[in-house]
């Protein structure tokens, strides 16, 4: 009987290490998702830089390592995507967690679309996300042919610091209904729709219309990610705070989501996720992926929806609520928030986080606490000092506004970018 228990024993031993060799033999050779083509990266005042440029989808994992750049706190190791692992990826599966931990992934993704004359706008943009961020970026940028070398020209030479890399990329839409996807509201702007589908090796991205200013390190609208729970894939702000404003609730005619709708100007994204979700939709019973949905909604709603891309948005979220983080209202600040008065409670107390000059403020008279705020970033010279350079005359033309019922509240403008500046300096002063 004891011989007989013995034998049992090695049998069942062998078999688990069987099992074992198996599972790290598939790990050894994952599948890998090539990146789509068309792409330009360079990464600017690095060393090498030139030598690396073209290459667009690089992998970025080191050897005998998994590819921790594109793994998230949020998503179970056996979730993710068959590009992330590398060699070994078994045996440091149960190792992970500790490792992200000591070991953020290193970079953040941020994507924008250009198309006509946005390039200044655009390149204001980036230039006040590099200012504020602690981790390293990488833009994407889907542009029309003509602006690629402009792109090139002005970003090739930002003193980056090795803080950023860029992607430049083609407008693309599907073959099916190319041409409507293109004119849908403002020209190129519905490509941000087909995001997760070109950028298939990205794990997060941050989405901003080429009007967005940060008045804060990227960093901290990217700790949200970690703040989703298990259904939600996206978070985007609301679209108005006072109903007896809003658009959505007084005139759409689609489903749109919660009480006002919502701006997807700023919209961060677990594109894995919605890679893999199922939607609940108006269409048919059976649910759909991300790039089965995104045609049938243009046809059934395109003679109903006015705002394009976000419409079809608002109607795909108002049928899978789940699926949303709303973060607050300075996180996506609009003149709608303070032309009829001041109705953003949260920049009130903590200032503006980040500020989007949707209606074309930046470029009229019509609000110009929006316009000086986007003619202080843009004018400011990299390596120039922060508080004399931008903070101070900044507040003197902000002050020059108070007529403008924005104006009455421009402290709000400055509140959070003063911290910024502040704690920009001392991270400097730390070494960081």
């Amino acid at each position: 009987m004891r011989r007989f228990a013995r034998v049992a024993l090695l049998c069942l031993g062998c078999g688990v290490c069987s099992l074992l060799y198996g599972l790290s033999q598939l790990a050894l050779s994952p599948e890998r998702e090539p990146e789509p083509g068309g792409g330009r990266e360079r990464q600017a005042r690095d060393p090498g830089a030139r030598r690396r440029a073209g290459n667009a989808g690089r992998g970025e994992a080191g050897a005998g390592r998994c590819k921790n750049l594109s793994v998230s706190f949020w998503n179970s190791y056996w979730m993710l995507p068959s590009d992330v692992c590398g060699m070994n990826c078994f045996w440091e599966a149960a190792f992970r967690y500790d490792y992200m931990k000591t070991h953020p992934s290193e970079k953040m993704h941020l994507a924008v679309v250009a198309c006509g004359e946005r390039l200044e706008e655009t390149v204001t943009m980036l230039r006040s996300a590099i200012i504020f961020s602690i981790r390293p970026l990488h833009f994407h940028i889907f542009a029309e042919d003509q602006l690629h070398e402009s792109f090139k020209n002005i970003l090739d030479e930002f003193p980056y610091e090795g803080k950023a890399n860029y992607t430049i990329y083609p407008i693309t839409f599907p073959a099916e209904g190319a041409a409507e996807w293109k004119k849908l509201f403002k020209p190129c702007a519905s490509q941000r729709l087909f995001l997760p589908l070109i950028l298939k090796n990205v794990d997060s991205l941050l989405y901003v219309d080429t009007d967005i200013l940060f008045l804060r390190p990227v960093d901290d609208i990217w700790s949200f990610l970690g703040k989703f729970n298990s259904t939600q894939i996206a978070a985007m702000a609301p679209e108005h705070e006072e109903p007896r404003i809003g658009w959505y609730n007084r005139f759409a005619r689609h489903p749109y989501y919660g009480a006002t709708g919502i701006n997807s100007g700023v919209m961060l994204m677990n594109m894995t996720r919605i890679r893999r979700k199922y939607f609940k939709n108006d269409m048919t019973p059976v649910r759909l992926q991300w790039g089965e949905i995104l045609m049938p909604l243009l046809k059934k709603y395109k003679l109903n929806i006015t705002w394009g891309d976000q419409d079809l948005l608002n109607i795909m979220f108002f049928h899978n609520p789940e699926s949303l983080y709303v973060f607050p209202c300075q996180w996506n600040y609009r003149p709608d928030h303070c032309i009829y008065g001041s109705n953003c409670k949260a920049a009130e107390e903590e200032g503006i986080f980040i500020l989007h000059g949707n209606r074309g403020v930046y470029h009229d008279d019509k609000q110009p606490t929006f316009r000086a705020v986007y003619e202080a970033i843009k004018n400011y010279s990299f390596g120039d000092d922060l508080v004399h350079s931008l903070l101070q005359p900044l507040e003197v033309e902000l002050q020059k506004t108070v007529h403008t019922y924005c104006g009455r509240v421009y402290k709000v403008f400055i509140k959070q970018l003063t911290k910024s500046i502040r704690d920009l300096y001392a991270r400097r002063s730390k070494g960081r």
